[in-house]
């Protein structure tokens, strides 16, 4: 391996941001094959472990701590692979055990550019849970993906409704494990601030234990070092949306919602006798659906039989060469 690729000289690297997230997007022939070499590498770039993340890259937070690996694919149903990957802020830790349908926007011009693609569409093969997305692009920095399904059950414990810790939940997997909670079960409206939330301890600690229980449930093992399952508290909308989300990624809050988030919670709420299904505003026949956030409204499109799609923005910030910092 080349000492390019293995020590302190630069890598190649795209910084773009996708939806609400922002991640390097690296081509996978530009970083080390092997796990070990490859996340040290991302820890070094991004600049952790280290709440600021001063000495690299990332933005101080889980949604500007992201990255994309890009290859050809050889599936005959795609044209790239995308290797998400979630790289802690705080802790030394880089894992693949999510999607990010944020990142995912920016995957399709960035394949383009990269000339892995001739042009759009774009099939992007998310390797993180085997789902394949369609990208299209009807204007400049507008991407549309559309899903076929992960080929799992939305429901992954197999029921509507679970208890977990005295309290009702859905569990719910669209791309995406989330825990839909009412924001009522737990004492608070669900239109709270994201500052109001995070500085909730007692808040947190059910958040957590909620969690934890939960990815046991879904089939996910000890997921008290990941960041899934993800937990969104609703409430009825208060904007014209379907529902209104809060969710927590694992202990902060998002600014908004994740792509696959809100797929998740979109298609759990549609259920009858779900958690939330009572508080959504639904319409007979309807299939856009606005999920409603801290910081705005996202929507979902999701069709009978279970294909999905959404609309979001993305925009190229910087190409060029990133120097990871040395070894220690």
């Amino acid at each position: 391996m080349s000492s390019r690729r293995a020590g302190t000289d630069g890598v190649r690297c795209m910084l773009m941001r996708g939806g609400t997230s922002k991640g390097a997007y690296f081509l996978a022939e530009d970083i080390p094959d092997q796990p070990t070499e490859r996340d040290d590498l991302l820890l070094r770039i991004m600049g952790s472990p280290d709440p600021r993340q001063i000495d690299g890259i990332g933005g101080a937070h889980p949604l500007t701590s992201k990255v994309a690996v890009v290859s050809s694919s050889a599936r005959r149903d795609a044209d790239v692979d995308y290797l998400f990957l979630q790289v802690g802020v705080g802790e030394a830790t880089v894992s693949d055990r999510q999607n990010c349908g944020n990142l995912l926007a920016g995957i399709g011009p960035f394949a383009v550019e990269r000339g892995l693609a001739r042009g759009f569409p774009v099939r992007i093969h998310m390797v993180n849970s085997g789902e394949v997305a369609t990208a299209t692009t009807p204007e400049p920095g507008v991407v549309v993906l559309e899903f076929a399904g992960t080929g799992g059950p939305l429901l992954p414990t197999g029921q509507v409704r679970d208890v977990v810790d005295g309290v009702d939940v859905t569990c719910a997997d669209s791309g995406m494990p989330v825990v839909v909670v009412a924001a009522k079960d737990l004492g608070r409206t669900g239109y709270e601030t994201i500052g109001e939330l995070e500085a909730d301890r007692d808040l947190l600690r059910r958040v957590t234990e909620l969690r934890l229980a939960a990815g046991e449930l879904m089939g996910l093992g000890d997921v008290a070092t990941t960041t899934v399952p993800k937990v969104s508290l609703v409430a009825s909308p208060r904007d014209g949306g379907m529902i209104c989300t809060r969710t927590f990624i694992p202990v902060r809050v998002h600014e908004s919602i994740g792509v696959l988030g809100a797929v998740s919670v979109a298609r759990a709420v549609l259920l009858d006798g779900t958690v939330g299904h009572e508080l959504a505003v639904l319409t007979p026949g309807q299939t856009r659906f606005d999920i409603e956030h801290p910081s705005g409204r996202l929507q979902v499109q999701v069709e009978p039989g279970g294909r999905t799609g959404v609309v979001r923005t993305a925009r190229k910030l910087f190409d060029g060469i990133v120097f990871p910092r040395e070894k220690l």
